[in-house]
């Protein structure tokens, strides 16, 4: 089975014999993979009428369990964006209706941001159509194979970890 990488790589041998190609075969992949990933993700999230960056904080709010809140801190840290970013996405969001502010029991200054039961749907909802998606993109691969490929990607991952 050949693909356009195949191509690109033969293309480069030709030119710079002198190199090792390897890295080009799996990063291009990689960044294919990524594209159709990608459109696949904005697709699942525009048939439930949210944006990419929205169900980056309301599925960090989901996964939170029960009631569904978060500090803002740890909202920075779940989605990896800055607290200026984050109080622009939670007042888009608030006003939207897909969550709330509430005052934090625990810190009389603080706010904990709740997941709304319009948010919650909206991202139960994005989720399982992004799982969809997703599967549809692995159907080539059994499930050993997937399992195998999410052990090599987290290996590739890990030294990235905070």
């Amino acid at each position: 089975m050949r693909d356009e990488v195949d191509e690109l790589v033969e293309a480069w041998a030709r030119e710079r014999s002198d190199l090792d190609l390897g890295p080009v075969a799996v990063f291009s992949r990689i960044a294919r993979l990524a594209h159709h990933v990608d459109r696949a993700r904005r697709h699942a999230f525009t048939t439930h009428e949210i944006e990419s960056w929205e169900f980056d904080v309301l599925a960090a709010l989901r996964r939170a369990g029960e009631p569904y809140e978060l500090s803002p801190g740890r909202l920075l840290r779940e989605t990896l964006v800055t607290s200026g970013t984050m109080t622009n996405r939670v007042d888009r969001l608030t006003t939207r209706g897909l969550v709330e502010r509430h005052p934090d029991p625990s810190d009389r200054r603080g706010v904990l941001v709740r997941l709304t039961p319009e948010g919650k749907d909206a991202v139960d909802g994005a989720f399982a159509a992004l799982l969809d998606a997703e599967r549809d993109l692995l159907t080539g691969l059994s499930a050993k194979d997937q399992k195998e490929l999410a052990d090599l990607l987290r290996r590739l991952l890990v030294p990235f970890a905070d």
